[in-house]
């Protein structure tokens, strides 16, 4: 059964939160182990890469819960509401019109997808990509998506979610998740309009608690899929 969580005691600060002139990549970070003990509710063990405490980070890091929210599942024609997830989950904020890091990102989420369906565990495990800009984004879109990156829909487990306005997209994905983006009409990148933005993947567990948050576009899917497989393998021993 899935535990109660406090979100009215996350605290967050604005560290690592700006969204500079480089959107890509993980910062060099601290590799010491920044937790004297693993918090109540995780499973693995403390992240040695993270770049800095938990409660420093703009986003929901180790041990934190993860932020509520609501949002509409255009390709599965449904809400998804994360107080009710009930499986293992990856969690993050894109733009499927990004022509680099997004793509890189969801590519190899695609490989994880993959290497998940391998070990048997399609049905305890969610990709919950988020997008923040659903003024393109629109079903058709993420459809188009799915297909050019090579998404599995047929296993049930790819789940995109649009919010209804750019102004709730910021609420959820910024504000919330504390996944920072600037809408930018300077790139040129793209016609119109392009982002820059922070990547992270948000590993939580069916308790709605982060096990792990992978900073850059290039994650290891090896790796990844290994501390996805932990985290359901703990849960299902329950």
């Amino acid at each position: 059964m899935r535990r109660s969580l406090d979100h009215s005691g996350m605290k967050r600060r604005t560290l690592l939160a700006g969204v500079g002139t480089a959107a890509t990549g993980s910062a060099a970070g601290c590799t010491s182990r920044l937790f004297g003990g693993s918090p109540d509710g995780v499973v693995l063990d403390p992240q040695e890469d993270q770049l800095a405490d938990s409660e420093d980070l703009a986003y929901p890091a180790y041990g934190q819960p993860l932020p509520s929210f609501e949002l509409p599942a255009p390709l599965a024609d449904e809400t998804f509401d994360s107080d009710a997830l009930d499986r293992t989950g990856l969690v993050t904020g894109v733009f499927t019109f990004c022509p680099a890091e997004c793509s890189i990102l969801l590519r190899q989420w695609v490989t994880i997808q993959r290497r998940v369906a391998e070990a048997g565990l399609t049905d305890d495990v969610y990709f919950i990509p988020i997008t923040f800009d659903p003024e393109r984004d629109d079903a058709a879109a993420l459809r188009e998506n799915a297909e050019t990156i090579g998404v599995d829909r047929d296993a049930g487990n790819w789940i995109y979610l649009r919010p209804e306005t750019p102004a709730r997209a910021k609420t959820v994905v910024e504000d919330r998740l504390g996944i920072g983006y600037e809408r930018t009409t300077e790139s040129d990148r793209l016609p119109g309009y392009d982002f820059t933005h922070i990547v992270v993947t948000l590993l939580v567990n069916p308790d709605g608690v982060v096990e792990r948050a992978y900073r850059g576009e290039r994650v290891d899917p090896e790796r990844v899929a290994a501390d996805v497989e932990r985290v359901v393998a703990a849960f299902a021993d329950d």
